[in-house]
């Protein structure tokens, strides 16, 4: 790979013994994972716990020499976190689509490790390789958040450069390097349709994405020929219960009241650590068919990857039973069992919340199912 791409690139085999030795020697890392795994255990038993999980990972990682084999490490804790935190794991459309070269796989954003986790998971079901994540800046403050992410096949979104010609010249590069992964490299990539989460469950692709995208393309080439050599798949996600749903209806209603959310620094991470131990019910992936139209700019193609994206889409019964919940004219195929489940849950989730947070959590549920009605 050109050495161009070093700053962003996911770590590669050269690269492992050097991260995961800072790894193993990085105080703060150790004491996160403690912290996690033994939140309910007296902290006077810390300094021993770091020592033993510092040792259990030392032999954990001892065979890791390649992104694969990290990926292989964590694996059962996929699976695991799949057998007991969902109800249900359904995929459909990637037996129609041809995976013999790369393709460009942008979904819906509802969670921030979870959405390319199940694609991730969808693929490796079905004997294809894994993706490689665009990750945003934002979630790589710690140095050794950084470093678990780029073993994991993750690539990086410059997103905290704030001079235009610095913006300019990081989009360049990411571009190309997205080109260059599919096309020489032969590596599959998932991106999200916009940046950040669609905390009120309104999936709509940022034309400024696939801007982005464009970028590379030589000047003696077509707009449409790039992008269908770029050979992007719409891909659908969704969650019949979003582990994070209170939280997003606070952050909500409080930037409708006041203007801002000032984001504490650790909300990102546990936003992570929510979405993966958290309950989410049903989870269904949909793969669309590869956009091959002749478009002519940017905003068609987001128009068209926001139109397979809805039509993808699974609401479950918490969609149609928070419309009604509402008051909103639904129609829609009633089960009562299913539909008693949606709304006890719902109703749980909104027991601590004030009147408004509570519509706007009603309303995430509901927006994606009201506009496939529409």
């Amino acid at each position: 790979m050109s050495n161009k791409f070093d700053s962003i690139r996911p770590y590669e085999d050269a690269d492992i013994p050097v991260v995961l030795n800072k790894l193993f020697n990085n105080k703060e890392f150790i004491a996160s994972l403690v912290a996690f795994k033994f939140s309910a255990w007296p902290k006077c038993l810390r300094p021993f716990l770091a020592y033993l999980t510092r040792r259990y990972i030392l032999k954990q990682m001892a065979n890791v020499k390649t992104p694969r084999d990290f990926q292989h490490l964590i694996s059962p804790y996929m699976e695991r976190m799949i057998s007991t935190t969902t109800s249900s794991f359904t995929v459909s459309g990637l037996d129609k689509l041809d995976l013999s070269q790369a393709c460009l796989f942008i979904s819906n954003h509802r969670d921030i490790a979870l959405d390319p986790a199940f694609v991730n998971w969808a693929l490796h079901m079905n004997e294809q390789d894994t993706v490689r994540i665009a990750v945003g800046d934002n979630l790589l403050k710690k140095e050794w958040v950084a470093d678990l992410i780029r073993l994991n096949k993750c690539f990086i979104v410059k997103r905290s450069a704030t001079d235009r010609r610095e913006k300019l010249a990081a989009a360049k590069l990411l571009s190309e390097y997205i080109e260059f992964t599919l096309n020489s490299e032969h590596q599959h990539i998932w991106i999200a349709q916009r940046e950040g989460r669609a905390k009120d469950g309104n999936d709509q692709t940022n034309p400024a994405i696939i801007s982005m995208l464009s970028l590379n393309k030589p000047k003696t080439t077509e707009f449409a020929d790039y992008i269908k050599s770029l050979r992007i798949v719409p891909v659908s996600i969704s969650y019949e219960f979003d582990p994070c749903d209170i939280s997003k209806a606070k952050e909500l209603q409080q930037l409708e009241d006041e203007g801002c959310y000032d984001k504490p620094d650790n909300e990102d991470v546990r936003s992570i650590v929510n979405g993966i131990t958290g309950q989410k019910g049903k989870v269904h992936v949909h793969f669309g068919e590869q956009l091959i139209g002749e478009f002519e700019n940017a905003k068609q193609v987001a128009e068209h990857l926001d139109t397979a994206i809805l039509s993808g889409y699974k609401p479950f019964s918490t969609g149609p039973v928070a419309a009604d919940m509402l008051n909103t004219s639904v129609d829609y195929s009633s089960n009562d069992k299913l539909e008693s489940s949606a709304k006890e849950y719902l109703l749980k989730r909104m027991q601590d919340l004030s009147d408004k947070e509570q519509n706007k959590l009603l309303t995430m549920y509901a927006t994606a199912f009201l506009k496939q009605q529409s």
